[in-house]
């Protein structure tokens, strides 16, 4: 029985991108690992061919019977496994050559973590990202944000079935997010301040074209972590502050912030940076305001000229 149990769900992948993708798999510096590849797009029998051209024993290509969509394929795999680790792996990204090994050291090392993470950094703009490291922080910025990035961690398999927790089809596609927040209080989060992973940000991402169920799915979360977290949320509420970007035809202008006075004041700052596909038009249709994702766009006869981003920081100790 392998140790790692690298698990990959795939569905219609453009086979360049899934060939780096599996090629960083299979040339990772640690060895002792089974590679399992859920094929969800069973039709495409041309994706099923370039699985199995690899002969790599490592390899263990699994297809379901018709298209279950991400969340159950996710679940399916976790059932395959038979690793002590579940290292996640998104069939379009990169893992770096030393991610399994110093995510495997780390969990060996430090038994009280079930989630082991990375920082990333994005493949089509070179944009590096950060996350909250120790599991303090990491659970208080999972009150408003995915604080963890799903396809650079490591899970304990023993934490998510002893506990019960699988993803939620109820919150897909942020099923990723939801599983991590059922894990406050159940296990340790770690996020190792390194970038071990790329990850391909493009139109094509689930994050892209699935915005609007996206945005839904982000409101159920942030109502059951909170009902379910409620004294972490009181904390973390009084600490928050609202930063708006401002760009004028494009360009960087100013930052201001807001803090809120009262925990009024704060959950009116929270859902104001919340603003999901809100549109009103005003002065007879010449001006319009555009609420998208997490920023608001101004327009004048249908063409921007000013945009306001918002982000929920936790200015906490």
């Amino acid at each position: 029985m392998s140790s790692v149990s690298v698990l990959m769900p795939i569905y219609r992948t453009n086979h360049s991108h899934l060939k780096e993708a599996i090629e960083s798999v299979l040339n990772q510096t640690y060895q002792d690992f089974e590679f399992l590849i859920l094929n969800d797009s069973p039709d495409d029998k041309n994706l099923e061919e370039f699985v199995l051209s690899y002969k790599d024993k490592r390899i263990k290509y699994f297809k379901n019977e018709k298209n279950m969509g991400i969340t159950p394929s996710r679940n399916k795999l976790i059932s395959l496994a038979t690793g002590k680790y579940l290292m996640v792996m998104d069939h379009d990204d990169i893992s770096l050559p030393t991610r399994m090994e110093e995510q495997v050291a780390f969990l060996e090392k430090h038994t009280e973590i079930g989630v082991v993470g990375s920082f990333v950094k994005q493949m089509v703009c070179g944009k590096e990202k950060s996350y909250p490291i120790e599991n303090d922080l990491i659970e208080k910025n999972l009150m408003f944000s995915c604080a963890v990035a799903h396809s650079a961690t490591m899970i304990r398999a023993s934490v998510l079935k002893e506990n019960n927790i699988f993803y939620e089809e109820e919150f897909s596609p942020a099923e990723d997010y939801a599983l991590y927040c059922r894990l406050i209080g159940k296990t340790k989060f770690y996020n190792i301040p390194k970038i071990l992973f790329l990850y391909r940000d493009h139109a094509g991402n689930t994050s892209h074209k699935q915005r609007k169920k996206m945005d839904m799915a982000t409101f159920l979360i942030y109502e059951m972590v909170h009902r379910k977290n409620s004294l972490l949320w009181k904390e973390v509420l009084k600490k928050i502050i609202l930063k708006n970007r401002v760009y004028l035809f494009g360009i960087p202008l100013y930052v201001f912030k807001q803090k809120g006075h009262t925990i009024e004041d704060k959950l009116h700052l929270f859902y104001r940076a919340n603003i999901f596909h809100e549109k009103k038009s005003f002065f007879f249709g010449v001006f319009s305001r555009i609420g998208i994702g997490k920023k608001i766009i101004y327009q004048v006869f249908g063409i921007s000229f000013c945009q306001v981003k918002s982000k929920i920081l936790y200015q906490g100790g």
